[in-house]
């Protein structure tokens, strides 16, 4: 007679019941798998959400502005009325109006003496083109956004850029006060 007893005769295949350290594993691998299948799709529909809820509330915002807003146009809005603002180039601001008759967008910034030649170039046109003292846009147009063009003491240059239609057509005034750091102002106005 033996005194351990005998494991019970078991079937080919049949396996022995899970220890309590293999069980415990196999109930965290489980809750983990859950918590990756729900929580990942979780997380990124609440982050999506969020990002179109702020997407909402930009264009609201841009849609109600009444004034120059402190913000890069949208590459969209720059390719559209051919403003190739500068990389590099600071305190942008614009602003767009649209109605049956001709759309608008005003765009302000500050670029280098080098970036004001590549931004001219980029929209057709040359430094040579800018005149002493010609202010083109139009009363009309800066009262819209503004802008002062009559401060003394302030070195204006100006020219008028147009293109066949439905391209649109530019007036671009300059400060050339600080000439290392020219303060641009460009009126982009196309027609459907």
């Amino acid at each position: 007679m033996s005194l351990h007893p005998m494991p019970p005769a078991t079937e080919e295949g049949v396996k022995p019941p899970e220890d309590r350290g293999h069980r415990i594993r196999r109930r965290w691998l489980t809750a983990i798998v859950i918590v990756l299948l729900i929580g990942i799709p979780a997380g990124y529909l609440v982050i999506s959400a969020e990002q179109s809820r702020d997407s909402g509330r930009n264009k609201e915002a841009e849609a109600s502005a009444t004034h120059l807003q402190r913000l890069r146009p949208s590459k969209m809005k720059l390719r559209i009325f051919e403003v190739p603002v500068p990389v590099g180039a600071t305190r942008v601001r614009y602003y767009e109006t649209s109605n049956w008759k001709s759309s608008r967008l005003y765009v302000q910034f500050d670029v280098t003496s080098g970036r004001l030649d590549t931004f001219l170039t980029e929209l057709g046109t040359t430094r040579s083109a800018l005149k002493d003292g010609a202010i083109t846009i139009t009363p009309r147009d800066r009262r819209t956004v503004g802008w002062n063009f009559d401060i003394p003491g302030h070195d204006w240059v100006g020219t008028s850029h147009r293109q066949q239609d439905p391209r649109p057509s530019q007036d671009i005034v300059v400060d050339l006060t600080e000439p290392g750091f020219p303060r641009v102002y460009v009126v982009s106005t196309t027609t459907p």
